[in-house]
């Protein structure tokens, strides 16, 4: 521990109760649904008629005894500003988080996915119904990949890690009660029943390992443990560098891109009161979305209530193509999990040396053609820019 991060040891002690306190909370897992396969097999049986039952694990915490305990933390003696609004929004996220997962399967919740993720504007709904328009549909071609298949995959992806950086850890879980690919406090959760196309293998582990995985090992050697958990609002940042990575490796391909405008369009029509058999058949009828597809996007959007979160891939690419034609820095963004929004208080405490560079550096950096890619972003590009196919007709 440095002098600079001696001064301030009353903040980083608070950092690492709230850090823990979100980790029992763990949103991301509580409104996974246990039985995704299932509820689709009983769809398909339904002939695509009949609202699945989605079911979500028993809360793991008792929501009072977190509460009290993040009011009960002494933020009001922390002195420096800059940290002490930082961790009382931080606080303040969290206790949002146990009343959104309280309201779980209730007409309540999706209020509190919006105060969690924010709302979808008209320019937004705007960009992805443009890009629906103009990106043909084309139907699946390459060859799946399973669950088991795609874990070694990530494994020989981690491995190459750690070949550079020898601590690098190797946390891959297969498992059936998640119904999506995911990263949860630096372990890659894989869906047992999933089956990934084979030419997004490569994508989705930058996306996934290179991006949410070496963030949360960056922030995991810094001070501030909340660069493991994440700063207040960075999903949106973080999910938008994921998209990123993968365009950079060449692997964000017009398929992909329809599922991050879809999900923008059926989050929309959620919030307009669509039930889920409305947005999963306007899905396939307007948007021309595959079926399994439509499922997904979906079921994500209608779990526990109503769930906007799927609007932040694209809002967060939007958001971080700006930045980059404005200049920002890619090693501040590398630091650990925060917003945009955050960068120049990242960057004062790098510069006071509180916090320390980058400790990994991502793959998706060497990638053949992505510091082309890279500077084409810094000139100036739009979502819309990020197409690079023919247009529909």
């Amino acid at each position: 521990m440095n002098s600079a991060t001696q001064l301030l040891q009353p903040a980083l002690d608070i950092d690492v109760r709230l850090a823990e306190m979100e980790r029992s909370v763990n949103l991301l897992l509580n409104v996974t649904p246990v039985n995704a396969a299932g509820a689709w097999a009983d769809f398909e049986r339904s002939d695509f008629s009949t609202v699945p039952t989605l079911r979500l694990r028993p809360l793991g915490f008792e929501p009072d005894l977190v509460r009290r305990e993040l009011y009960n933390l002494e933020i009001e003696n922390v002195d420096d500003p800059a940290l002490h609004t930082l961790l009382r929004t931080k606080r303040d996220e969290i206790a949002r988080q146990i009343t959104a997962l309280e309201d779980r399967d209730t007409s309540r919740f999706v209020q509190g996915s919006l105060q969690l993720y924010g709302g979808v504007s008209p320019s937004l709904v705007s960009t992805a119904e443009e890009l629906l328009a103009i990106i043909p549909a084309q139907s699946p071609k390459a060859p799946g990949v399973t669950a088991g298949a795609f874990a070694e995959a990530a494994r020989a992806e981690m491995l190459r890690y750690r070949a550079v950086y020898p601590d690098f850890p190797v946390h891959i879980d297969v498992r059936d009660d998640v119904s999506e690919l995911m990263v949860s406090f630096g372990r890659l959760l894989i869906p047992e029943a999933a089956t990934f196309r084979a030419d997004r293998v490569e994508a989705l582990l930058q996306h996934e390992v290179g991006t949410h995985v070496v963030t949360y090992q960056n922030g995991a050697r810094q001070p501030l443990k909340l660069l493991t958990i994440g700063l207040p609002g960075y999903d949106e940042t973080q999910e938008g560098l994921a998209v990123l990575a993968e365009y950079l490796t060449g692997g964000l391909d017009p398929r992909r891109l329809r599922v991050l405008a879809a999900r923008v369009v059926a989050v929309g029509r959620m919030l307009d009161g669509a039930g889920f058999l409305e947005i999963f058949e306007a899905l396939q009828a307007r948007y021309r979305i595959p079926r399994k597809t439509a499922w997904i996007i979906a079921i994500r959007v209608v779990v526990a209530g109503g769930s906007v979160k799927d609007a932040i891939y694209l809002r967060g690419v939007s958001r971080l193509l700006e930045a980059f034609a404005e200049g920002i820095s890619l090693d501040a963004l590398l630091v650990g999990k925060l917003a945009l929004d955050h960068v120049p208080l990242i960057q004062d405490l790098l510069d006071r040396g509180v916090l320390r560079p980058p400790w990994l550096r991502p793959r998706w950096l060497d990638a053949p053609g992505a510091r082309e890619r890279l500077d084409r972003l810094r000139a100036g590009t739009s979502v819309m820019d990020l197409y690079e196919g023919e247009t529909a007709r």
